[in-house]
């Protein structure tokens, strides 16, 4: 249904997108994952129409609609796509059927037309006794589903969203979250979200593109991603808790770590290697043990049933989870004993080793 090949936009001699390709079938949930400037929403608004890709192409359902090398773009209403902007960009003047209906009018649908399919969107996304209000007199939770309907009225076979849920409480996140996922599965569109919130992006995504500098660093499924992370960016910004990523010098035949000896021993014994290891792989002692660094506590706190501690020494930061309370608190020095192999090996280009 969406495909990108070789897209690339520049603004000057600054590369916001560099040469991304992939596709995704048709119904797909796609989230662009990433840190702020990564290009996310440069790459959003391209597949909108609302900027001209420099070079390469994007294709819906397998027409093209914009093509850098001939600087061409079909218009964005004629797309087929809807996007929800992360300010909600709701007509103030309007009420919430009227914002709703708007578009549907500029599209030529006659008025009883436009009413039946505002109250169908109105009960789909549970607003429906909203809608004589106005903006300024609803929250912003209620504002979010109703640029939501105003977006979906039209029936687009493609849905844009730019971070729609930074403005909400955490709360509301999780409970928007729920009620986006429910909408994606009632109205069957292809959907494209960005957000910077890893939590949001392996919960929702069917299709995962994590992007850095401006470039896709790894595409797959949520679970290709945590199972088997390709770069060492990929492997320390997706899950929760972060993987550990230890440097690990070669030195006669082991590996030492921070300058303590450790049975890790590097793939290739000419460079300095990063050692990937889950948290739970980690396990806390009092005492020194082989294959224990002495790491300064920093961090105590529950996740999910179990307690994740995390420890320091100058620069490099170590988290472990443990199912049961050590009784730490911050200031404490414990050992954390890793495992006797990693979970994988990154170069020093950053590059998972076979």
């Amino acid at each position: 249904m969406l495909e990108l090949s070789n897209l690339t936009k520049r603004f000057g001699d600054f590369v916001a997108v560099r040469e991304i390709s992939f596709a995704v079938p048709d119904g797909a949930f796609l989230v662009l994952v990433g840190p702020s400037g990564c290009g996310k929403t440069t790459l959003l608004r391209m597949l909108a129409g609302l900027d001209l890709p420099t070079s390469g192409q994007i294709s819906f359902g397998g027409k093209v609609v914009s093509d850098g090398d001939r600087q061409w773009a079909a218009d964005p209403i004629g797309r087929n796509s809807g996007l929800v902007f992360q300010s909600y960009a709701l007509w103030p003047h309007m009420s919430v059927r009227g914002n709703i209906e708007w578009p549907l009018k500029v599209a030529g649908w006659n008025a009883t037309e436009r009413h039946a399919r505002a109250d169908e969107v109105l009960q789909l996304l549970g607003i429906s006794e909203l809608s004589e209000r106005y903006p300024n007199e609803i929250s912003g939770g209620q504002q979010q589903r109703v640029a939501i309907a105003r977006t979906i009225a039209p029936k687009p076979s493609v849905l844009l969203f730019d971070e729609p849920l930074s403005n909400l409480d955490a709360k509301l996140r999780v409970e928007m979250r729920t009620e986006l996922m429910r909408l994606h599965r009632a109205t069957g569109a292809t959907t494209v979200y960005v957000t910077h919130d890893q939590i949001e992006a392996m919960t929702m995504a069917s299709h995962v593109a994590v992007m850095r500098d401006g470039e896709v660093e790894q595409f797959g499924t949520p679970n290709e991603l945590l199972r088997a992370p390709q770069t060492a960016f990929v492997s320390t910004f997706i899950g929760t808790p972060a993987n550990n990523l230890l440097e690990v010098k070669p030195e006669n035949g082991h590996g030492s770590v921070a300058g303590q000896r450790v049975s890790l021993s590097p793939p290739d014994p000419r460079q300095r290697c990063r050692a990937m290891i889950r948290p739970e792989a980690i396990a806390l002692s009092n005492d020194s043990v082989p294959d224990s660094l002495s790491l300064e506590i920093v961090e105590v706190s529950a996740i999910a049933g179990q307690v994740m501690v995390t420890g320091v020494e100058g620069p490099m930061r170590v988290t472990c989870v443990v199912g049961t309370d050590p009784g730490l608190v911050i200031g404490d020095r414990a050992f954390f004993r890793l495992p006797p192999r990693p979970d994988c090996w990154f170069g020093e280009d950053g590059r998972r080793i076979a």
